[in-house]
């Protein structure tokens, strides 16, 4: 992969205690060494638990809380997955209005996993192509969604992957169409 210029960016990440730790980790470290700033967002300050499955592993940091998010202050957005993660996440009512926002501004979206879930409370994924970890399958295609089993899915200005095996690729896919819409926009 030619190395993408993301200087300048600014992406939110989206977590609460339970995401699994390489999907938060390895694509926040990608987006970095590409040049973008990353926050982390959650339900409140201090830090959250990331887990290897069902194995607690390292706390991250966390910048603000989902009521500080303000779609006009990102140009991107990660939702990692993990079970427990995304179960609390899709509830809230300010992660549901921040990717509404973001998604009404077109801007880019990197889901992975059982992120999709946040997407399907959030009404926003009627009509659009994605993957997620099998057992969503169900939830997206009831939501109007298309659900397909492949390593990354690119549906406009979303990238969607199944698990943590897929992330070198879904990180490449991430940085291109967030590089591609830098440069759009530039």
């Amino acid at each position: 992969m030619a190395q993408q210029d993301l200087h300048g960016m600014k992406v939110a990440i989206l977590a609460c205690e339970g995401f699994e730790q390489a999907e938060l980790a390895e694509p926040r470290k990608a987006l970095q060494q590409a040049g973008a700033q990353t926050k982390i967002a959650s339900l409140k300050k201090g830090q959250i638990q990331g887990y290897n499955h069902h194995t607690p592993a390292d706390k991250f940091d966390v910048d603000m809380t989902f009521d500080e998010l303000d779609a006009n202050d990102f140009d991107a957005v990660l939702l990692p997955g993990g079970v427990m993660n995304a179960d609390q996440i899709r509830t809230n009512e300010q992660a549901q209005q921040f990717v509404q926002a973001m998604q009404k501004q077109d801007k880019p979206f990197a889901i992975i996993c059982h992120a999709p879930w946040l997407l399907v409370s959030a009404g926003l994924v009627k009509g659009r192509t994605l993957t997620s970890w099998p057992s969503l399958q169900d939830d997206l295609r009831n939501a109007g969604a298309e659900w397909v089993d492949q390593a990354v899915v690119k549906d406009n200005n979303w990238i969607s992957s199944r698990k943590p095996d897929d992330i070198p690729a879904f990180n490449q896919a991430v940085i291109e169409l967030m590089a591609s819409r830098q440069h759009q926009a530039a």
